[in-house]
Formats: C-alpha cells, structure tokens, sequence
C-alpha cells in the first residue's frame, strides 16, 4: 500500500474532505488541531495512520490527539518505541478497544544499524506492544537499503513490518520494500509537499511501481 504522508502543509478544509486517498498518515505533531478538526478528519472513510512525533508538542497533547484520533475511527496509530511505558499503555489500551492497530516506530536520522541490530530493534517493537514494527533509518548508502530491504521477508517479520530508508540513499527501499513484504511505504501526494526527505510522489511511484510487478 502507498501511504500518503500529510502535515501542515495541506489546509485543515482539504483534509477534512479528501478523495480519492486510500490511506494516508496524518502529521498532527506539526498542526494546531482542535478537538473537532480531528474527529471531522479522522471519521472519514479513508485509512488514517495518526501520527504525533515528539518535538513541538508534550506528551499530555501528543496523547490527547493520538486519542481523539483513535475515538474518531483511525485504522492505525504510530507511537515511538522509546516513549514512556505510561505514555504506551494509555494508547496501546485505547486503540485495542478500537480495534485500532499499533504501529510501534524506531527512527534513526543518522544511519542504518547493522543487521543484528535491526533485528533486535523489530523485536523490541513487537515487545512493547506492536501490531506492526516501523523501522526507518536515514540510509546513506545502497548497502544500507538493502540490509533494510533484507527484513521484511524473514519469516518473523512476515506481514508485521515497515521499512523506510530515509534520504537520496533511500528512495530505492519506498519503490522496493512493498514488493518484498513491507505493509506500506510512504508517499507525497503531490511534487514539493514531502513530509520527510526522499519521499516520491505517489503518482510516479504508482507508476514505477506498476513497471516493477510487469
């Protein structure tokens, strides 16, 4: 699946009515969203992955909004796996009685960990509490995506990952790792509206992808 990725930079009127979007993330950690914004945004017959990565927000309005998100009807939300056990749990439980599912995310902006390592990073996610296990690092390599592109397909990764290899390095894993078994790989929806840096727009990613499975 290709999971449009969307933040502050889309108006909150457009995302209260988008079309003909089968799944998107929504960046709530860059938006000033009020209670009603979210449940108008979150109710709509699409798959919503709700995101609120730490930075700008504290913890207290993170899980308020991943929250509401989930109350609202998100199919997915995305937690950090280094966040507090409190933090976890409060959301781990909402969403179980949603029948919302867990991703539990590891992020690492400067490198692609050796393989043991990403192997024990997945199992740490699985540990905490996920549905499915988001492993995205910056890759400043081709050898760095393909030990990336090597997880999805070990047999204790089967259908419960996501892999992204962040930066020019790592455009390669967004076209390939779907292919190979990652559930999703994020996506623009239009050229220059990127949430995060070697992201490709999902219509020429359509397409690649397309010349790819012929």
């Amino acid at each position: 699946m290709i999971c449009v990725s969307m933040d502050e930079q889309y108006n909150i009127n457009y995302l209260k009515s988008l079309m003909n979007i089968d799944i998107a993330e929504i960046r709530m950690d860059r938006m000033i969203l009020a209670p009603e914004d979210i449940a108008d945004i979150f109710s709509q017959p699409v798959t919503f992955v709700a995101t609120c990565r730490p930075g700008t927000l504290d913890d207290q309005k993170r899980k308020a909004y991943l929250i509401a998100a989930i109350e609202a009807g998100a199919k997915y939300v995305d937690i950090e796996v280094e966040s507090d056990i409190a933090f976890k749990r409060d959301i781990l439980e909402k969403a179980g009685s949603k029948g919302c599912k867990v991703i539990v995310s590891f992020h690492d902006f400067e490198q692609t960990p050796a393989n043991v390592k990403l192997r024990q990073i997945a199992a740490l996610c699985f540990s905490e509490g996920a549905d499915i296990a988001k492993i995205a690092c910056k890759a400043n390599s081709v050898m760095d995506s393909a030990r990336l592109l090597g997880l999805p397909g070990q047999e204790d990764f089967k259908d419960r990952l996501i892999v992204v290899g962040m930066g020019k390095e790592g455009k390669i894993t967004r076209i390939v790792a779907p292919l190979l078994g990652s559930l999703f790989t994020y996506a623009s929806l239009a050229e220059g509206m990127q949430t995060t840096e070697g992201q490709i727009e999902k219509a020429r990613l359509e397409e690649i992808m397309e010349l790819l499975r012929q």
